[in-house]
């Protein structure tokens, strides 16, 4: 049997563009299909997909036509094309083995550690042989060739559900025609490219008359396209969609779907879930055949050169296995990879022009000009968080990101500056101005490590300024990039995991520890996310864990007289569960989250060695400790004299929670048994913006005394920003959100808070100043309406676009927020969730 020069396993787009250009070429090789037509995954793409050409500055090098166009046109083209370049297609062509026929490769045994679903490892030897390869077919049929192409993909190792009733019969992984289906309330579970598009594709028919959701588990569709996530905003806005963010699934049972979100527990009617929640390498198979992968987690992807040569020699990896699945990257790949066989290894990639762009200004290293591979490799190899990505991985990262030289004494950014990227130190360091007063005050930041995480994670603005201690190449990498980043690579979601919760710990206990005090702690913790009302400690169970709560809120509640009551309110950048730490009793109280939140578990042992080696920290814990347990006696002690008071206090604080402050960063609040009902509140509100007041005193709850009215909370993780189309809405150095004049006013903030506290409104002109209405009559008196005097001051007021309006809490405005000053009785105030609780009672004791 004479070998194939090449075999060509899989044709998707990278295994197609492989065979039509060996086949232009003239070389030998075979194409190896498993079902009866081409392209499989593009094939069972829904029917009527557009399917997208991105990204748009990058060339095409393939053989094969490729342009944005429905799944038809696209599949149409590459069948005509494919024919009449005489490709060698075998069609039902399973491969189910790779084996070198050749002599065993001295001292090339590799070792292959597979982790299993519960945890546990599994440990083989293979032999590598040499070339030729011997590929085996289902139907026990044997082809022999030269050299491999694995252009597998995978999408035939869908991520599963894993919560209970998921494998029921409801729950499917592909859609293949969304207008089968009419009348039926469907979830689709997944926020990237194939959940979206499958949304759409359900719902674009109205006459079909299904009630679509999708379910994303975070806030943002970060691994999304921004084409499909404006085309789900827009279907969301025309109401042919529902979208929960940061929503997962708890279980699936016949005809009924329940969700965890961050409000809480949600249970619904549903006939289909749809499960498009991404998909991990085909590990067992590709390392059957002497391929090595980069680790061991899941869905690393095997180690390649740069001519995409796998660790077994003689066979390649390209397309979406090797880890670049955009289809253009991917059909590039097959016809780099088939001129790298037939020996021009002095070919770039296609994506090499941009990327010398990014490198052309940085300085050369010790050895010379780096090339676009040398840098890519330095930037993996010195920055933790890229560690564990493939060089076609970093490739596409680095697209999206930006990479240059700081001098020493330059200034990366400043405090309070809006930003949201995240920065890699490739080389050098940089000072991190921790007093505000005093400049000269630093903390240094050296190679390897990041910051701006904060601004990441909360979207708050700068909360430092940094400048470059000495020269350094720092890596910028956008928001999306990031993100992205975190849920494509795990050991870069860990290594952020584990510099953020260090950071946190060394800005919360203080007490003179360092980063190296913290190591066994942190190799201990775990970043867990517990939905609302759930409880991480309950009383009088045993368990020594703290935590630490990283997002969200936490309330603390005990039972007296066989009810529950609210003891305190635990805030982001707090923890709780050190009393049973240093005393070992049962836990005292239940600590349970009052809106979703991100903790942080710290097992008990480790976190009493760091006491032992400590003991400032053992005093400071001692002295908190110390406080709580007051307060519980107290309560407990007076349970029966002033039951009727720990009653309404427990009612008041609860309902404040329901009101948004387990989340919030600011509430106004109004006493109603001081507020007269002037109305100067409003009025003064107007005044300050322009005649458009951002408050509505008479809307809102009430319980008790305590009224909560139309206003922003200025929440920890605001709703409002986690769809901003122009990033309009930021964060401002005194913890207001506010909305820039970049607004497009799409409503989709306002659509998106809970709260209901922003409107959509014409944006007057600036009001003149008071002196110029009192001698001229120019502008609105005090308190009066905006819109007359606007239309006469504007000619075009009426035709302008609605905007989104909302309070900013007078940032800016000396003496604070004009509702809190214009009350003349004092029954307006401003509150931070530390101190709500003291105005649970507020005024009882007087009155």
């Amino acid at each position: 049997m004479t070998p194939y020069r090449i075999a060509i396993v899989g044709s998707g787009p990278a295994g197609l563009s492989a065979a039509a250009h060996a086949a232009r070429l003239g070389l030998s090789h075979v194409l190896l299909e498993k079902t009866d037509h081409l392209s499989d995954t593009i094939y069972k793409y829904q029917k009527g997909k557009h399917v997208m050409a991105t990204p748009s500055q990058l060339v095409l090098r393939s053989p094969l036509d490729f342009d944005a166009g429905k799944r038809e046109t696209v599949l149409g083209t590459w069948n005509d094309q494919t024919a009449a370049a005489g490709v060698n297609v075998k069609y039902l062509a399973e491969v189910t083995s790779i084996s070198g026929t050749g002599d065993p490769i001295p001292g090339s045994v590799m070792k292959i550690v597979t982790r299993k679903r519960d945890g546990t490892t599994e440990t083989k030897e293979i032999q590598r042989l040499a070339p030729p390869y011997r590929l085996t077919l289902a139907n026990g049929e044997a082809i022999l060739a030269d050299t491999v192409i694995l252009a597998i993909g995978t999408q035939g190792n869908p991520n599963l559900m894993t919560c209970p009733g998921g494998d029921s019969g409801h729950v499917q992984y592909q859609l293949d025609d969304p207008t089968e289906y009419a009348d039926e309330q469907i979830f689709v579970i997944g926020g990237g490219d194939a959940g979206i598009e499958n949304a759409l594709g359900l719902a674009a028919d109205p006459a079909q008359n299904n009630k679509v959701t999708i379910v994303n588990r975070s806030a943002e569709f970060a691994q999304a396209k921004d084409a499909n996530v404006k085309a789900l905003m827009a279907a969301r806005d025309a109401g042919r969609v529902s979208i929960m963010t940061e929503t997962t699934t708890r279980s699936i049972e016949p005809g009924w779907i329940t969700l965890d979100t961050a409000e809480g527990e949600v249970r619904s009617a549903c006939d289909r879930v749809i499960a498009r929640m991404g998909s991990a390498p085909p590990r067992g198979f590709v390392e059957q055949c002497g391929v090595a992968f980069a680790s061991s987690d899941r869905l690393a992807f095997p180690k390649l050169s740069a001519t995409f040569e796998s660790t077994a020699p003689g066979i390649f990896v390209v397309g979406a296995l090797a880890g670049y699945p955009l289809i253009k990257h991917c059909m590039n790949q097959g016809h780099d990879v088939v001129e790298f066989i037939n020996g021009n290894l002095d070919l770039k990639p296609a994506d090499e022009p941009i990327l010398e762009a990014k490198f052309a200004g940085l300085p050369d290293g010790p050895q010379g000009s780096r090339s676009v591979a040398d840098w890519l490799e330095y930037l993996r190899t010195s920055v933790s968080i890229l560690s564990g990505m493939s060089s076609l991985q970093m490739r596409e990262f680095m697209l999206d990101s930006t990479v240059r030289q700081y001098r020493a004494g330059e200034l990366v950014f400043e405090r309070n500056a809006p930003g949201s990227s995240l920065f890699g130190i490739a080389q050098g360091e940089v000072l991190v101005e921790v007093n505000p007063a005093d400049p000269s005050i630093t903390v240094p930041l050296r190679a390897g490590t990041i910051f701006g995480e904060v601004g990441l994670i909360s979207g708050r603005r700068r909360g430092a300024t940094i400048r470059a201690g000495t020269d350094c190449i720092l890596i910028e990498i956008s928001r999306n990039a990031a993100l992205k980043l975190m849920s494509q690579v795990p050991s870069a979601a860990r290594e952020i995991t584990r510099i953020t919760t260090t950071r946190s710990l060394l800005q919360i206990f203080k007490s003179g520890l360092a980063a190296t005090d913290l190591e066994e702690v942190i190799a201990a913790a775990k970043v867990e996310t517990i939905r609302a009302g759930q409880a991480i400690i309950k009383e009088g169970e045993t368990g020594d864990d703290i935590f630490i709560i990283r997002s969200g809120s936490m309330v603390v509640e005990k039972r007296i007289g066989g009810k529950p009551v609210f003891l305190s309110y635990v805030p982001a950048g707090s923890y709780v569960g050190e009393m049973a730490v240093i005393d070992g009793k049962p836990r005292t109280a239940t600590v349970r989250a009052a809106v979703k939140a991100d903790v942080i578990r710290i097992p008990g042992e480790p976190f009493r060695a760091l006491l032992a080696a400590r003991p400032q920290l053992l005093d400071n814990l001692r002295a908190e400790m110390a406080s709580r347990t007051a307060m519980n006696n107290f309560i407990e002690s007076r349970k029966d004299s002033f039951s009727g008071v720990v009653d309404l206090y427990t009612g008041v604080a609860n309902f404040l929670v329901e009101q948004g402050v387990g989340e919030a960063t600011d509430v106004l609040l109004i006493d109603e048994k001081l507020c007269v009902g002037c109305d100067n509140c409003e009025k003064a509100c107007a005044d300050t913006h322009d005649g458009l007041s951002r408050l509505d005193r008479e809307a809102g709850r009430t319980y008790a005394h305590l009224h909560v009215p139309t206003s922003c909370r200025h929440c920890e993780h605001p709703h409002c920003m986690a769809d901003c189309p122009p990033n309009a809405i930021h964060r401002g150095p005194t913890g207001e959100v506010y909305i820039d004049e970049t607004c497009i006013g799409c409503g989709n903030c306002q659509r998106g808070c809970p709260y209901g506290v922003i409107r959509m409104d014409k944006v007057p002109p600036k009001k003149p100043w008071l002196l110029g209405w009192f001698l001229f009559g120019k502008g609105p008196g005090p308190g009066e309406p905006s819109p007359k005097w606007a239309r006469k001051a504007d000619p075009a007021y009426a035709e302008k676009a609605r905007k989104a309006i909302k309070c900013d809490m007078c940032a800016g405005q000396e003496g604070g927020p004009a509702c809190v000053r214009a009350c003349p009785t004092g029954a307006a105030i401003r509150v931070s969730p530390e101190q709500f609780l003291g105005v649970a009672l507020m005024g009882r004791e007087e009155r």
